[in-house]
């Protein structure tokens, strides 16, 4: 970064279609840095990507990841550099494959294929995500100081016996390593471009382009260090600790204006339309969520810090179907018990009630559309290709509030 030709923008994507055949090397390269956890590295198999077309609304999304011939797309002026997803470092041009793993996508497909659409400019995306971190461990900013366990934690390891001061030492050892294995990658990276853009251009140089942050489940479901987490104000600690975050990777980057997205946590959809199957998560959910788009309103952050609510690229027909069919699973175990059916007799009795209790288009939607856990977006290619999209936009809107008019 400190080249003198490498040139370091705060106001950075042009209005400017992306113009067909245009040289890569003609503009500075714009890099995104993506960081997280899971939901980050993505885990949609590529084998939902079908379902995406299955909805209008969508479907014009799906005509942008695959090609002609309905392979996936591989981008020819977005490059990626990721870590944590493999056992070493994947770098090349942006297609799918980037995600948790080599058969799996995240939000980054989406969001270099809309971003390229915001600027005719080479781009290389730094992605950064671990599954299973925390903001308030293990990715704890420098300036937030030292993890301090609360009199509640406290009172509850001396209840149970347990070695105070060990715990201690491995929460200060653990505390901050993914902030540092982060900042020391990005850093590697724009030390050495052409090891991973072999086409780079140092006389045009490159342009910090922004940050797109994704995380939180591990946060949201840490009663230990929110406590108070159903209650208003219960997540305050974690609005705390992003601000820091913002702020320290502006300054470990020299960025002082870095455009910043966070994509708060929306598993499971808008509370306002949760079942009564989700009331108890209710008030703890949107507090949470309340607590991840707060720093977005500081006055500090005006103009260059958003907030993404991924509740809203929530799909309810999977949701409604998977509901369903779990209904179904459970009076197939108890027609099991208690008729004492062996393993094929219990699977030839599910998929009866399956085809008695779904409809064609239930069944082709959880078939197509699933390939994980809620917690995981429901591995929906849909629903993180939404998300990846959705930030993309957001991210040009910070840059050139016109781009996505």
């Amino acid at each position: 970064m400190n080249h003198p030709l490498q040139l370091i923008s705060l106001f950075l994507l042009t209005a400017l279609p992306a113009v067909p055949g245009a040289t890569a090397a003609a503009k500075p390269l714009k890099v995104f840095i993506l960081a997280g956890q899971s939901n980050m590295q993505g885990h949609a198999k590529v084998s939902t990507f079908e379902h995406i077309g299955m909805d209008p609304a969508t479907k014009p999304m799906l005509a942008e990841m695959l090609k002609a011939d309905g392979s996936p797309k591989v981008c020819e002026r977005v490059w990626i550099s990721s870590i944590g997803c493999a056992d070493t470092e994947q770098t090349g041009k942006l297609t799918v494959g980037f995600g948790a793993s080599t058969e799996k996508t995240g939000p980054e497909f989406t969001f270099g294929l809309y971003m390229q659409k915001f600027t005719d400019a080479p781009i290389l995306l730094i992605k950064t995500s671990w599954g299973g971190k925390s903001l308030n461990t293990d990715f704890r900013p420098p300036s937030a100081g030292p993890y301090v366990f609360n009199e509640t934690q406290l009172a509850s390891f001396q209840k149970q016996g347990k070695d105070l001061a060990a715990i201690k030492a491995a929460k200060e050892k653990e505390t901050g390593v993914n902030y540092r294995l982060m900042i020391e990658h990005v850093k590697k990276v724009l030390a050495d471009i052409k090891r991973v853009v072999p086409d780079y251009d140092a006389t045009q140089g490159y342009e910090l382009a922004g940050f797109v942050w994704f995380q939180g489940w591990n946060d949201m479901v840490d009663s230990g260090t929110y406590p108070n987490r159903d209650k208003v104000g219960g997540y305050d600690a974690y609005s705390t600790a992003m601000v820091h975050f913002i702020r320290d990777v502006r300054k470990d980057l020299n960025a002082p204006k870095l455009p910043f997205v966070i994509g708060v946590l929306g598993v499971g959809g808008p509370t306002a339309e949760y079942g009564p199957d989700q009331q108890r998560y209710k008030a703890t959910h949107q507090n949470f969520r309340d607590a991840m788009a707060a720093p977005a309103q500081l006055p500090e952050f005006k103009g260059n810090v958003a907030a993404v609510r991924t509740e809203k690229y929530w799909d309810h027909e999977l949701t409604a179907a998977k509901s369903k069919d779990n209904e179904i699973k459970q009076r197939a175990k108890k027609l099991a018990t208690e008729g004492k059916l062996k393993p094929a007799e219990e699977k030839a009795a599910l998929e009866k009630l399956r085809m008695e209790g779904l409809t064609e288009r239930e069944r082709q939607v959880l078939e197509k559309g699933i390939s994980n856990a809620e917690f995981h977006y429901l591995g929906s290619a849909k629903i993180l290709g939404g998300i990846g999209k959705g930030l993309a936009e957001a991210m040009a809107e910070l840059n050139h509030p016109k781009t996505t008019k």
